[in-house]
């Protein structure tokens, strides 16, 4: 290798590294969390800023989805045995399982065993998806105290993670695509209305406006 090639290959090796900022950008760790929430559209949104309707910090990436059935490949039109849920991956060095779950108990009615709010059938009931013993146990703790807070047992299930589907590309981040429909739908469902009455006006940290 001539003199000359090797300085043109030591210029370019050091164009190509990853600058400090890059590297901060990449996380260290990633973990996964799945929950049915009744109308994936609404899960989801229930982890965006609610103003600028970007993901929370340390969520890295939020789908919406079928989860927990057999059959491969479900879509919109054909997804028995699976739920709708939001699958979250995260940094857990920015925000924990322990907050994501404070977030899903707040957005749910834990004591509806049909579904959620206006959308009845096994689709629809709230379930948390767990990945693992530490996931399971935070979740079981989650429960119990959730339990405590209102005085009454709970119906939401906890199972562990098996499947997850995408759903269709125009079901995610609904809110943002379809602004109107989406707010006079979650109106028209009476989920905040009764998310009041469960809660009696407490809120989760994600205390930003819907």
């Amino acid at each position: 290798m001539t003199k000359f090639l090797s300085i043109v290959l030591l210029v370019i090796g050091f164009f190509t590294l990853p600058s400090k900022a890059e590297e901060k950008m990449i996380p260290e760790k990633k973990e996964i969390a799945i929950f049915a929430m009744g109308c994936f559209w609404c899960g989801e949104s229930e982890f965006r800023d609610h103003t600028t309707g970007a993901p929370l910090p340390g969520i890295i990436s939020l789908r919406v989805g079928y989860a927990g059935g057999t059959h491969p490949h479900p879509t919109y039109e054909s997804h028995q045995g699976y739920k709708e849920a939001v699958k979250i991956e995260f940094d857990p060095t920015i925000i924990s399982y322990e907050k994501l779950l404070d977030i899903f108990w707040h957005n749910v009615d834990p004591f509806d065993a049909k579904g959620q709010f206006c959308d009845k059938g096994f689709p629809y009931t709230s379930v948390i998806y767990y990945h693992g013993d530490t996931q399971k146990k935070a979740a079981l703790s989650s429960q119990k105290n959730t339990q405590k807070v209102l005085g009454k047992e709970t119906v939401t299930e906890l199972i562990p993670a098996t499947t997850f589907y995408d759903a269709e590309e125009y079901h995610q981040n609904y809110k943002e695509k379809n602004p109107v429909r989406y707010k006079f739908y979650r109106w028209n469902c009476g989920r905040d209305q009764r998310l009041k009455e469960v809660w009696g006006g407490a809120k989760s940290s994600n205390e930003t406006t819907k």
